[in-house]
C-alpha cells in the first residue's frame, strides 16, 4: 500500500485525570497523570502506523526538550518523522488536558505564535506517489501547498476540520475530497440549524465527502446527496481526548486502501471507540488485529 502523508500539528500532552470538574477555581487532586504524544496530525498518523499502514508526518516543533520527546514518541508508534523539522528559538506546542470520571476532557494548549511558517523545505514531489494527504488547519500554508499539489495529481485529500482558521475553510474546502469536522466546528462554520443543511453548505464548496463526528451520537455525513449516518459503538469511555484524531487517522487510512465508504466509517468509528477506553491520545490506539477482534465481536453499533 502507498504511503500516507499527515500534515499539521504536534505536540506533548500533559494529561491529569480528575473526579469531576470544579464549579469555581480551586485546588483539586489528580488521580492520575501522564506526559504522552499529541497532535492532531500526528496523533493521526500514529493510529495509521499502529493500524499497519505506512506514515510520514509533515510537522515544525522547536528546537528544544519538548521537541525531542515529541518526535521520540513519534518514531516509538511507528511514524516517519523525516520531516518533522525542529526550528531553533521556537517552541514547541503543549497542552494541558483534564478528564473528568465520564472521560471528558478540557484542553489547554500552547503554541508558539512565532513558528516559521514556510514551507519551501517540503518535499512535495513526494505526494505524487501518495495513497492519501491528511491535514489538519494548525498550519494552513502547509496544507495549502500539500492539497494543492495533490489536487495536481489527483491524490485524495482529508481535512481534519476543527475549531479556528474560519476565514481559511472556504479556500481549503475546494481543495478537499473528504472534509470531517467536529460538531463544534461545524457549528462555527454554518450558521444553519440542521446539521444535514450546515454538511450541504460544507459540500457546495467543493468536498465530494462532507461528514460530521459527534461524540457518542455516531458520525453523520453527505455524499452524492444523500445524509447517511453511522451510530457509535458502545465502550466504557475512560478518555475521549484524541477520539476524534483516531477517527481521521483511520479514515484515511480506508481512504489509501480503497474501502467502501460505510466500511470505512464503520473502522474509523470502532477505531475511535477503542482510542477511548484508555487514558491518553495515543495509549488505546488498536492494532490491525485488535481492531479486526473488535469489530467481529461488534458487527453492528448502537442506534445513533
Amino acid at each position: 500500500m502507498k504511503r500516507i502523508i499527515c500534515v499539521g500539528h504536534a505536540a506533548i500532552d500533559r494529561i491529569y485525570r480528575i473526579d469531576e470538574f470544579p464549579a469555581k477555581p480551586t485546588k483539586i487532586r489528580a488521580l492520575e497523570h501522564l506526559e504522552a504524544g499529541g497532535g492532531m496530525a500526528a496523533n493521526a498518523a500514529a493510529t495509521i502506523a499502529r493500524l499497519g499502514g505506512q506514515v510520514e508526518l509533515w510537522s515544525r516543533i522547536g528546537d528544544d526538550d519538548n521537541g525531542v520527546k515529541i518526535r521520540r514518541s513519534l518514531t516509538a508508534a511507528g511514524v516517519d518523522t523525516r520531516y518533522v523539522q525542529p526550528f531553533e528559538d521556537n517552541r514547541s506546542s503543549t497542552s494541558v488536558i483534564l478528564v473528568d470520571s465520564r472521560g471528558e476532557r478540557m484542553i489547554v494548549g500552547s503554541r508558539d505564535v512565532n513558528m516559521p511558517s514556510a514551507t519551501h523545505w517540503l518535499p512535495l514531489e513526494r505526494i505524487d506517489e501518495a495513497g492519501a494527504v491528511l491535514s489538519d488547519l494548525r498550519w494552513l500554508e502547509a496544507t495549502r501547498v500539500a492539497f494543492t499539489a495533490a489536487r495536481r495529481t489527483g491524490v485524495p485529500t482529508v481535512l481534519d476540520a476543527d475549531l479556528g482558521n474560519r476565514e481559511a475553510m472556504s479556500e481549503l474546502l475546494a481543495l478537499t475530497d473528504y472534509a470531517i469536522f467536529s460538531e463544534h466546528a461545524l457549528e462555527e462554520f454554518a450558521a444553519e440549524e440542521a446539521i444535514e443543511d450546515r454538511l450541504r453548505r460544507v459540500a457546495a464548496l467543493g468536498p465530494k465527502h462532507a461528514g460530521v463526528t459527534l461524540g457518542a451520537k455516531g458520525y453523520v455525513w453527505l455524499e452524492g446527496g444523500a445524509l447517511e449516518r453511522f451510530p457509535a459503538f458502545p465502550v466504557d469511555v475512560v478518555d475521549t481526548t484524541g477520539a476524534g484524531d483516531a477517527f481521521h487517522g483511520a479514515f484515511t487510512l480506508g481512504v489509501a486502501e480503497g474501502r467502501q465508504i460505510r466500511e470505512i466509517v464503520r473502522r474509523a468509528s470502532a477505531t475511535a471507540a477503542l482510542k477511548c477506553t484508555r487514558l491518553g491520545g495515543r495509549a488505546g490506539l488498536p492494532s490491525i488485529d485488535e481492531l479486526a477482534t473488535f469489530l467481529l465481536s461488534h458487527p453492528t453499533a448502537r442506534k445513533a
